[in-house]
């Protein structure tokens, strides 16, 4: 099997300033970069229209997968949403 070679945008974003200190705060006790961190947070809120393969997954989170059991109706961008507003005061 080949593998994509896929290649990186800049992205500008205009975020408070709050938000981005915090966000940095976070990414740096995750051992991850704030470039990571949005780029996972885009993964998520698209996965619906991507197809994600195992191999594409870390160690940690194949582990993961399957844990938590949900309601086949629940609607977990509604859930996040509200959770970061309520988190940043949106």
């Amino acid at each position: 099997m080949t593998k994509l070679m896929k290649m990186n945008t800049k992205l500008t974003l205009t975020i408070q300033k709050d938000v981005i200190e915090e966000a940095k705060s976070y990414a740096k006790e995750k051992g991850q970069s704030l470039s990571d961190l949005v780029e996972n947070y885009f993964k998520l809120i698209t996965k619906d229209k991507r197809n994600v393969e195992e191999n594409q997954l870390s160690p940690r989170v194949k582990r993961l997968r399957g844990i938590l059991k949900v309601d086949k109706n629940f609607d977990y961008k509604r859930v996040l949403t509200e959770e970061l507003s309520k988190k940043y005061g949106v």
